[in-house]
């Protein structure tokens, strides 16, 4: 009986000892951003808190889970039936996406530990133009100089675009000029008027039916600003493609009687003195049952040049014409790599490597 009277008087002085500790209670646990914008910085919420206990309330710690969370604290004791608050701020710079993040609360109170937690939606900052649009064009600023259509097959319309913008404050008029040679180059404009921090675009369509080339090939526009045109290095564009064959829809029978290509993998063209040119010739062979109609035959080196024959009949040989210019070239030995492309479906391109002295 004394034990049993013994352990319910330590329990009521226990119970007594708690309704004597301050109790922290909390208006809202958990606050929501929602979307916020990068562009507009740091965002701040408020956590009130009231001290229901019936001694005063001290917070020892307010701890952020990240660097990116900042809190800020009652810091005076919070006496009993009195309210306290809790600030803390979020920094969205460079963190795009969504985020969750913790707060934990020490305290004196009958529970000492406590959080609390912040969420949301970081919408990233858009970049400003003067970062996207490094390249001065005139009083136009431009990302690239450069557009790559990639690979087109023949006979298909090859599109792309080069975006613009205007970083100056004042309006400027915008056109696209083309050689008379780039007839197969469509292009169009869509913001002939360009208002400061407007941007538009120059539109490309490369006709490649109309276009003669086979393989990479480069054709050149120039932006024309406020009715001034200047062909020089910053107002070109340059606009690239690489046309091949299509040779999908081939039927057997005809794959069958296609032509086939034989041509050496590597040759030297011998000894040239310096300053002088070397004019070679190297076989090429049809082995296969229709003509063999070479495409194009070409070198990224200048200083080769090249004369193609017409079409070759089964089974018979042809030479093509090959010119080596030295000038420019120091003495040494040189390896140069040639590309010929034919309506051989199996094998259209073949690299072939020319070696030669220059004395």
């Amino acid at each position: 009986m004394k034990k049993i009277f013994s352990t319910l008087c330590m329990a009521l002085v226990a119970v007594a000892m708690m309704g004597q500790n301050p109790v922290i209670t909390f208006v809202k646990t958990e606050h929501d951003f929602g979307k916020i914008n990068e562009a507009d910085g740091r965002v701040s919420t408020v956590f009130e808190f009231k001290n229901e206990g019936m001694a005063p309330l001290i917070l020892s710690n307010v701890r952020a889970s990240c660097g990116c969370t900042t809190p800020t604290w009652t810091k005076e004791p919070i006496e009993p039936g009195q309210t306290g608050s809790i600030t803390v701020t979020y920094n969205p710079n460079g963190r795009p996406g969504k985020f969750q993040k913790t707060v934990t609360i020490t305290s004196n109170a009958s529970e000492p530990t406590k959080r609390v937690y912040i969420k949301g939606e970081v919408i990233p900052k858009q970049a400003k133009p003067v970062n996207k649009y490094t390249i001065a064009v005139g009083d136009m600023s431009m990302k690239s100089l450069v557009l790559d259509l990639g690979t087109i097959k023949k006979g298909e319309m090859g599109k792309g675009e080069l975006e613009y913008t205007n970083l100056t404050k004042e309006d400027h008029s915008v056109e696209l000029a083309t050689s008379g040679m780039d007839t197969y180059l469509i292009n169009q404009v869509t913001l002939p008027a360009v208002k400061p921090n407007e941007i538009g675009k120059f539109i490309f369509a490369l006709d490649t039916k109309a276009a003669k080339l086979y393989g990479p090939m480069e054709v050149y526009a120039y932006v024309v600003v406020d009715g001034k045109k200047n062909i020089s290095e910053p107002y070109k564009l340059t606009i690239k493609a690489n046309i091949v064959e299509d040779f999908s829809n081939l039927s057997v029978e005809e794959k069958q009687q296609a032509p086939i290509m034989e041509v050496p993998a590597e040759f030297n063209a011998g000894k040239i003195a310096k300053g002088k040119n070397l004019k070679f010739y190297f076989p090429i062979k049809n082995s296969g049952a229709n003509p063999l109609e070479i495409r194009r035959v070409y070198s990224s080196d200048k200083s080769l040049s090249f004369k193609t024959p017409k079409a070759i009949k089964t089974g018979r040989k042809g030479n093509i014409g090959m010119e080596i210019n030295t000038k420019g070239l120091q003495a040494g030995n040189y390896t140069r790599e040639i590309v010929v492309i034919t309506n051989d479906y199996a094998n259209s391109i073949k690299r072939i490597k020319v070696n030669f002295v220059v004395e």
